[in-house]
């Protein structure tokens, strides 16, 4: 409730959430992780990265990756073990709670950009309950899949995945830390 109280545009409210538990998440994680395993591409929804990526984006992608891998102790030419890091993603991390978001087709960018405050919300409001959660961009991946297995129209944007639970503050992954640009690089001051 909480996260549904974020401001939106003309109160539009946009996006949907939607829990998968039991046999439902077990088989789309199931059909999922098959489906990336096999190289199968599917066309998504909205492009999540810009096409083509700027050097200075790509940099902190690969800074991203490194400080991940780093902290599993997962070496840039162990493949086996990136790709193993890699599909947990469609196991929403083992978590207890599993969510799919999704969007109404042609929101247009503002829907995204209120829909990020709902998602920025629930996340800050999880924490204050002492809960943790991982945003799932992969789950863009394969939005015809995600929707077959929801029982969801076409107009359903497959936006991301959640994973909602307890941390462990041991997990090497957990110790992951990666670097925020600088104050100057997005912040100006004019007049």
């Amino acid at each position: 409730m909480a996260a549904r109280a974020a401001p939106s545009g003309a109160n539009l409210q946009p996006g949907s959430f939607t829990q998968v538990k039991g046999k439902v998440r077990e088989a789309l994680s199931a059909d999922l992780i098959r489906a990336w395993r096999a190289g199968e591409a599917e066309t998504e929804d909205y492009d999540y990265f810009p096409k083509p990526m700027p050097m200075t984006l790509r940099k902190r992608q690969v800074a991203a990756a490194q400080a991940l891998y780093g902290a599993i102790g997962v070496a840039r030419d162990d493949r086996a073990g990136r790709d193993a890091q890699f599909e947990r993603n469609f196991r929403f991390f083992d978590a207890p709670v599993a969510l799919l978001v999704t969007l109404e087709h042609g929101f247009g960018s503002g829907g995204y950009m209120d829909l990020g405050m709902t998602l920025y919300g629930l996340m800050l409001a999880a924490q204050a309950h002492g809960l943790a959660t991982c945003a799932i961009g992969a789950m863009a991946s394969y939005p015809s899949l995600i929707r077959r297995h929801l029982g969801l129209q076409a107009h359903s944007v497959i936006v991301c995945g959640l994973a909602l639970g307890y941390a462990d503050p041991d997990a090497p992954v957990n110790q992951t830390r990666t670097e925020r640009c600088a104050l100057g690089e997005y912040f100006r001051v004019l007049g």
